[in-house]
């Protein structure tokens, strides 16, 4: 079982290291974080599902693995425990604090063993945070006072120590400066105009418009000849139904038994996605399994994989995404430097190049303002300039900000060109679609119920 355990380190370890991860403050690789975590769970079990969990447990949330994909290296014993710890709520069920009580009711019922790693996790976590940031460590050690009240089942000695470093984190924080109240800054009609024209456009695709149907068999059907028909039609894989109805499904590679029924795997509710859900749903989803399965009149009859987001319509929705960023930047440059002194933060060769476009629209008969005629990494690199703005776009660093800018013109160009974006970039399109539906969601009309347009 030992090898459990390494085997656990090494998969998550490369996991982060592949997409870059690292501690937010600190900018240490995040297997520091991993490590420390085993740590402490090692300090109080020698269980090794426990101690390979403690690696892992943060790899579905933040790597492109998947549920899936840990049962499949680990077994199920991990694999389940990882679940429990891996947050359920998505970004459209509401603020940060509606969504922190949805993930609290999830760690309420998990099991004591991962409870016990959460424990490991937040004592961790207190420390780096309160250390690196005291604006935010208010935030975090009302949500951690919060998660202690349902993890009682947990290791009593890791509780005894997390509520004594809460309670050393509250204390070290000192009072904050009082700070006039900024109300929001309403865009023009003509930017509301637009951005309300491209977010409606990109509602407009729901999960119906990229399902495949699901091709099903009875479950009391022989597994070789469901085998057969799957590799006849070149299908991974096929619903199954009990009484006329999904009861669950098979993969291509399952094997060893007789009966389909034998190798039926259960659909999680959270795999279920009405046909009417939005596309960011979709990714949610495909962000922690391998597949989700689309409902419509009380029954499933559709399913989703990672390389549907491919189509031609994932493909504009992620373009809708890129192109109200670009808008956004636009809008926190003329606000934050009015009279056009970003021009300075800019290189001439990169300003020449605007002008040059700027003319040939003119010439075109379009009359363009010069930071419109600016490419997206132009406008990034002016933003980052201003550490607030920064820190509303949730980049701790310039560091971090040019990565996740070179990942997204990386995106953007693989879209441009048809070229495979679901293997290289779904770590970046999860971050980017969960950013848009938590910081973006005031781009919706007033009249959807969301206050009006407004920078942060």
């Amino acid at each position: 079982m030992a090898d459990l355990v390494a085997n656990a380190r090494r998969f998550a370890t490369l996991a982060h290291q592949r997409i870059d991860h690292r501690r937010k403050y600190s900018k240490q690789p995040y297997d520091v974080h991993l490590k420390a975590v085993a740590q402490i769970v090692a300090s109080v079990s020698d269980d090794p599902e426990m101690l390979a969990a403690a690696w892992l447990h943060d790899v579905v949330e933040d790597t492109p693995a998947t549920l899936e994909e840990l049962e499949r290296e680990f077994g199920p014993g991990v694999a389940g425990l990882v679940k429990e710890l891996t947050d359920v709520s998505r970004p459209g069920d509401g603020n940060r604090s509606a969504r922190k009580a949805i993930d609290r009711a999830h760690l309420a019922a998990a099991s004591p063993r991962a409870k016990t790693i959460k424990l490991a996790d937040l004592c961790d976590n207190a420390r780096d945070i309160c250390a690196a940031d005291p604006h935010f460590a208010r935030v975090y050690l009302r949500e951690m006072a919060a998660l202690l009240e349902v993890l009682g089942d947990g290791d009593a000695r890791l509780m005894r120590r997390a509520r004594r470093i809460h309670g050393e984190c509250q204390a070290a924080l000192q009072p904050l400066p009082e700070a006039a109240d900024h109300a929001p800054t309403e865009l023009s009609e003509q930017q509301a105009a637009q951005l309300r024209a491209v977010w409606r456009q990109m509602n407009t695709f729901t999960v119906r418009d990229l399902a495949r149907p699901l091709p099903s068999l009875d479950v009391s059907q022989p597994a070789p000849q469901a085998t057969g028909i799957m590799a006849e039609k070149g299908w991974t894989l096929i619903g199954l139904r009990r009484n006329g109805m999904i009861a669950g499904y098979m993969l291509a590679g399952d094997s060893g038994s007789e009966t389909c029924a034998q190798r039926l795997r259960h659909i999680e509710p959270e795999q279920i996605l009405d046909n009417s859900a939005p596309l960011s749903a979709m990714v949610h989803v495909l962000t922690h399994h391998d597949y989700a399965f689309v409902r419509a009149l009380g029954q499933i009859g559709g399913v989703l994989s990672r390389a549907d987001l491919e189509q031609p319509i994932g493909r504009m929705w992620l373009f809708g995404m890129i192109t109200l960023m670009d808008m956004d930047f636009s809008d926190r440059i003329r606000k934050r430097w009015p009279e056009g002194e970003w021009q300075d933060l800019l290189s001439e060769g990169r300003l020449e190049k605007a002008r040059l476009l700027q003319a040939e629209r003119g010439r075109r008969g379009h009359l363009a303002e010069l930071l419109d005629c600016l490419q997206l990494s132009d406008k990034a690199t002016i933003l980052m300039e201003d550490p607030e703005q920064m820190a509303q776009w949730g980049f701790a660093s310039k560091r971090a900000a040019q990565a996740r800018l070179r990942d997204l013109e990386s995106l953007r160009n693989h879209l441009a060109h048809s070229q495979d974006i679901v293997s290289h970039h779904w770590h970046q399109i999860a971050r980017m679609t969960q950013r848009f539906e938590e910081a973006l969601l005031d781009y919706m009309a007033p009249e959807d119920g969301r206050r009006p347009f407004a920078t942060r």
